[in-house]
């Protein structure tokens, strides 16, 4: 997918900044913000990396999406929705007060790729795994997603809450490994392992489909549900979750050691008794 031409779209009206960037590196990126005088971006604690002197960081309740008249209550709301998500109750917003251009830039914590995507595009809203917000243009809100059906909010790998991104402007999102995109058709349906499925468009109806019969649910190693993507829409794939990584290295350093090829599955707890790890 042709990444969006850095420094150099074309500005329009919109709520949001609409903001100038340019992304850096191969499997550790940064995002760097190019901002105008007046120009915010907002962004999760922690992430900056730099900034140019004369962009100021005011931290905030929420997203600050609602404006400076927005009441005490609405900013609470908004950061109890982003703490339901196992965010931070803040976000930092980064203003450019001074004259010229400014930058400030932004890193993923994990290794992957940092995707930008302008919300006005996907029609205004975007569905995401829970941690993989970094940055927006400031008038971005952060909301959550809940999942209408019991089964898929318990077993589709983010549970009942999901990350839910509204507006139109830009927003940057941390997805583990490589990241792949699909457009399905209507009708047109796609498997993919519950922690690989990094975000989707609301057209896309995500339900859970079970992996086969009873020996690949046991001895697989897969899980017992993939989830099922049915178009029309657009589907974000992430080949390494976040999840997963950790899985691997606490298994790898774990205080019983060794290297467990069946992780996930029976035959990883018969191949530790059989090796003396249990």
């Amino acid at each position: 997918m042709p990444q969006p031409s850095p420094w150099q779209h074309t500005r329009n009206a919109s709520i949001a900044d609409d903001i100038d960037f340019e992304i850096k590196g191969q499997e550790l990126q940064f995002v760097e913000i190019e901002l105008d005088p007046g120009e915010s971006a907002i962004a999760e604690a922690g992430a900056m990396v730099w900034k140019d002197a004369p962009v100021g960081m005011a931290t905030i309740f929420g997203d600050g999406s609602g404006g400076a008249d927005q009441g005490f209550a609405s900013k609470l709301l908004g950061a109890g929705k982003r703490l339901l998500t196992g965010e931070s109750l803040f976000t930092t917003v980064f203003t450019h007060n001074g004259q010229g251009k400014a930058r400030v830039a932004f890193a993923s914590p994990t290794p992957g790729a940092i995707l930008p995507l302008r919300l006005a595009d996907y029609g205004g809203r975007l569905i995401c795994q829970k941690d993989s917000f970094l940055a927006a243009a400031k008038g971005v809100a952060i909301g959550i997603q809940f999942q209408k059906r019991i089964l898929t909010g318990l077993f589709g790998g983010e549970g009942f809450i999901m990350q839910k991104l509204e507006g139109d402007g830009w927003v940057f999102v941390q997805m583990g490994g490589t990241v792949m995109e699909r457009e399905l058709k209507p009708g047109e349906e796609l498997h993919v392992d519950t922690g690989c499925l990094a975000a989707y468009t609301p057209t896309i109806d995500f339900d859970l489909q079970t992996v086969g019969g009873v020996k690949s649910m046991v001895f697989g190693g897969e899980g017992v549900f993939f989830a099922r993507l049915r178009g029309p829409g657009k589907v974000w794939i992430q080949s390494l979750p976040f999840s997963r990584l950790a899985g691997r290295m606490l298994a790898a350093a774990g205080s019983r050691g060794g290297q467990n090829r069946g992780e996930g599955s029976v035959l990883g707890v018969i191949g530790d008794i059989v090796g003396g790890n249990r």
